[in-house]
């Protein structure tokens, strides 16, 4: 899968735990042009773009191209200074019932929630 987040992150590692949870760890480029705008002298990851990756890790794990078709109880609970905290671990919780791939996401850096959010995609056939 391609990612639309050119460069914004790596995935360091992920591990499939033994019930069925995805944890990934990923490092954000703190040098990204997206931190030169939001905001200057003061970088903070937008929601927009965490959300991004949490699709493109799913669209990674699963094999397949996924659309967004809902996202319900999305908090943002914590600041992601890229420069204070670019190291971010995220548990993925997915559910694929055919088309339908459903996500349950908590991400923390630190001990500390960032983000927790469940999304509804759809899978795209090409």
């Amino acid at each position: 899968m391609q990612s639309i987040l050119t460069d914004f992150y790596t995935l360091e590692s992920h591990e499939k735990m033994e019930n069925g949870s995805i944890i990934a760890h990923i490092h954000l480029n703190k040098d990204h042009d997206i931190f030169k705008g939001h905001f200057p002298g003061n970088p903070v990851t937008p929601g927009v773009c965490m959300m991004q990756i949490v699709k493109e890790l799913t669209e990674k794990f699963t094999g397949s191209r996924l659309f967004l078709k809902t996202a319900s109880n999305v908090k943002f609970m914590a600041i992601i200074n890229p420069f204070e905290t670019p190291d971010l671990k995220l548990q993925l919780d997915i559910d694929e019932n055919g088309e339908d791939v459903k996500v349950k996401n908590t991400t923390v850096f630190g001990e500390t929630i960032a983000l927790k959010m469940t999304v509804s995609y759809k899978t795209l056939t090409s």
